[in-house]
């Protein structure tokens, strides 16, 4: 099974190359590395272009859009069996790659979420407000989707590729969070989480997300929950004309810890 890391930046400069020597040193040779740069204004761009190499593959956006369509982006060139979404911040750690994508390996999950709340490792203290919208809109989702997530707003996502690859973002900022959770939820992917560490940004460090994308993924919960729900053939279940195969361990594209 193969992987590719999708990195979407938005003026990252100071982070992008360290994070992604970090996801380099995590991932196998063979693994694919697609950094969407959304229009940065500071000279990220041409960070990533620099990094650029058989592994590494950088893709531009003319204009920002937000987080949703930098991944949207990064899907339509990924290429591995599973993918994960990996945050240019440095708030999540590559080294947690192998708990995240074990689900995946060995047949359990179509869907992992790398849980900030389920958790024994480091985590930074940081807003209690955030902490409080977060939890506040992982219930709203649950009572939706029906399962028990505890991070539905977690930046480490992963996710079989044939299980994702005709899902359409339409949240083209931090709104795509819930959107994917409902579209997945809707389609019956298997989800799972897994106990991730987390070393948050402050405001003064560069965090993005604020108060008016929490009213919004408010707002995107009930749209694709309610509204526009997906649909589903009676009896189908994601990836059925592609099922898994169980890997050897020589085929696992993640270096263990």
């Amino acid at each position: 099974m193969t992987l590719t890391v999708i990195i979407p930046c938005y003026n990252e400069t100071r982070t992008i190359r360290t994070i992604v020597e970090r996801v380099q040193a995590a991932v196998s040779p063979d693994s694919d590395i697609i950094i969407v740069d959304d229009a940065s204004t500071d000279g990220t761009g041409a960070a990533a272009d620099t990094l650029i190499n058989p592994q590494i593959k950088v893709v531009h956006h003319s204009k920002n859009r937000g987080k949703g369509a930098a991944i949207d982006t990064g899907l339509q060139h990924a290429k591995g069996d599973m993918i994960l979404i990996q945050d240019a911040d440095l708030e999540y750690d590559p080294k947690d790659y192998y708990r995240l994508l074990e689900p995946l390996i060995t047949g359990q999950a179509d869907v992992v979420f790398g849980s900030r709340f389920l958790t024994g490792q480091a985590h930074r203290v940081v807003y209690f407000w955030h902490m409080l919208a977060n939890r506040c809109l992982t219930l709203l989702s649950n009572v939706f989707t029906n399962i028990n997530l505890t991070d539905m707003e977690t930046g480490y996502k992963v996710f079989r590729r044939d299980v994702v690859k005709n899902i359409r973002i339409e949240e083209e900022r931090f709104g795509c969070e819930p959107e994917i959770t409902a579209k997945l939820a809707q389609r019956g992917a298997r989800f799972y989480e897994v106990g991730v560490s987390y070393h948050g940004r402050t405001y003064e460090e560069g965090k993005k997300i604020g108060f008016r994308d929490a009213l919004r993924a408010f707002y995107v919960i009930l749209k694709y929950n309610l509204f526009k729900r997906e649909k589903r053939a009676r009896g189908t279940a994601p990836g059925a004309d592609n099922p898994i195969v169980i890997p050897t361990a020589e085929s696992i594209s993640v270096v263990s810890p």
